[in-house]
């Protein structure tokens, strides 16, 4: 059984910084790509950012230069930095991976369970 458990969202002013972090645990053979969604008010779901095994990174646009993702693999964790946040980062974040439990088995893609970030004065 694996589970992706996220921490670090809340209610910041704009212009202020949060980092999210998303921690799998269980039966971890291997990870694959990383990544954070983010699902606003009224919105479909849209990618914020990859990160692969490698450390090949990717962002959508509207976040680039402001948010920094990275990954420990010694400790199964994908963070997120966002800095000089706007209202419009105000969503529910999800990471999300692909993960394999063991040699023989396929990747299956795992969610974590949501951490809801408000932008607001």
């Amino acid at each position: 059984q694996v589970q992706l458990v996220e921490s670090g969202g809340g209610l910041v002013q704009p212009g202020r910084s949060l980092r999210l972090s998303c921690a799998a645990s269980g039966t971890i053979f291997s990870i694959n790509a990383m990544g954070w969604y983010r699902q606003a008010p009224g919105k479909g779901r849209e990618l914020v950012a990859t990160i692969t095994g490698g450390g090949t990174t990717n962002y959508a646009d509207s976040v680039k230069g402001r948010f920094t993702i990275s990954r420990d693999n010694a400790k199964n964790t994908v963070y997120l930095q966002m800095n000089s946040l706007k209202p419009e980062d105000t969503a529910v974040y999800y990471c999300d991976t692909f993960i394999r439990v063991s040699g023989t088995d396929y990747e299956r893609h795992y969610w974590g369970q949501g951490s809801q970030v408000t932008v607001s004065s």
